[in-house]
């Protein structure tokens, strides 16, 4: 169901059955992993998430693991931080 290197692809999935009979799949949330920072960046206003995780984990889908080491919940509510901190290993 998710691509691989998606935060959600190893989160347990379960089915719910709504009100109006129908079953769907739910996954479970991800908690943040806050884990050891290589350092802070600076972010520039024209600089993105997937920009910034491109360059520090060589995979512009992984912005999550930023949002996780600077206990973010969605990356909207770190693009709008100064500086992101940057994990010293692949989270």
């Amino acid at each position: 169901m998710f691509f691989p290197g998606s935060r959600y692809a190893n989160m347990t999935q379960y089915q719910v059955t709504l009100q109006n009979g129908a079953t769907v799949t739910v996954t479970t949330l991800p908690l943040p992993v806050q884990g050891p920072l290589l350092g802070s960046f600076p972010r520039q206003n024209s600089q993105r998430l997937d920009q910034i995780a491109y360059y520090f984990l060589s995979d512009a889908t992984a912005f999550w693991q930023l949002c996780n080491v600077n206990n973010t919940p969605v990356p909207d509510a770190l693009a709008v931080q100064p500086a992101v901190g940057i994990p010293a290993a692949s989270s």
